[in-house]
């Protein structure tokens, strides 16, 4: 054996270069502990809700709430969706999910369009009084929404449309648009400034650069717009409660209804299931797109 593979055979049985460093540190453990502390203190009473919400009323009296349903029933999600009664109505968060539905989907679209090409123009397409009036928007979204409410309500009664849909659509897409402008802007300024010369260049106008560049490039702000959109309209209830009547009612307004209804016999399970069903559309929407919006809300931070 010569040399040269005697040393190649020492290098392979010693080899150099830093040992890897074992999973369990005392850094890890701690941190691994810590999580799971915070994970099951959030999933704890999701699991209750869900254990309750499977059992019948003679179940549930028996006291044990983290115990397992023994018989799995789901009448209390039927009754929930379709019969559990609130006043003289009898028609459980049924109407309520397409009052929501109504709500929910125009305002979040306006609302998202309106401020994208507010941030795009803003960054790209700086006007006269274009940073006063980024600093009145982000002004706004700090203004807390109860004292804004009698002005609110004075002037939807002026327009004529209180206690309408379209009055409540309005309210939601005026106060989600500065904080989504806040976000497309930081957005778009994070974004090469070089493709937008080069688009001005090549003689692409306001609309063009915005549909054929900008908007290819910032589905993950999109997204981050979307699920902080969906999840504020839907889980509102101040405006709900305030800007509509009865008959249109959002769905968190049926469901505080159903809930602190004294008629009858208090039924958890019931109640358990109204709350499930309420939230699934914003957990459905965050579990589909959580990654883009991580993705959005990093890019987003790089420039303020």
């Amino acid at each position: 054996m010569s040399n040269s593979e005697a040393r190649s055979v020492a290098d392979l049985s010693n080899p150099r270069g830093t040992r890897p460093k074992s999973r369990f540190t005392l850094n890890n453990i701690v941190l691994y502990g810590i999580l799971g502390l915070m994970s099951i203190y959030y999933l704890l009473p999701l699991y209750v809700m869900v254990m309750t919400s499977l059992k019948d009323m003679a179940e549930i009296r028996m006291g044990n709430i983290f115990a397992p349903p023994v018989e799995v029933t789901f009448h209390p999600w039927v009754k929930a969706w379709a019969e559990a009664c609130t006043g003289l109505n009898c028609d459980g968060l049924s109407r309520g999910f397409w009052n929501s539905v109504m709500i929910t989907v125009p305002s979040v679209i306006i609302s998202i369009i309106v401020a994208s090409v507010n941030g795009y123009a803003l960054v790209n397409w700086k006007f006269k009084g274009s940073e006063v009036f980024f600093t009145i928007l982000i002004f706004g979204s700090f203004i807390p929404y109860q004292i804004m409410l009698y002005p609110i309500v004075i002037i939807l009664r002026e327009l004529g449309i209180y206690g309408t849909l379209g009055g409540l659509i309005m309210v939601h897409t005026i106060f989600g648009m500065p904080i989504l402008t806040l976000l497309f802007r930081n957005y778009f300024s994070s974004l090469p400034e070089e493709l937008f010369k080069a688009a001005r260049v090549d003689g692409a106008g306001f609309w063009g650069i915005y549909f054929q560049i900008m908007l290819p490039m910032s589905m993950p702000i999109f997204v981050v717009a979307l699920i902080l959109q969906i999840t504020g309209i839907w889980n509102d209830f101040l405006f709900g409660v305030v800007f509509t009547k009865p008959e249109i009612y959002p769905m968190t307004v049926q469901l505080n209804n159903i809930v602190n209804s004294v008629q009858g016999v208090k039924e958890y399970n019931v109640n358990m299931a109204a709350t499930m069903l309420t939230g699934l559309v914003p957990l459905i929407v965050y579990f589909v797109s959580g990654k883009l919006f991580v993705r959005g809300i990093a890019a987003g931070a790089v420039k303020g």
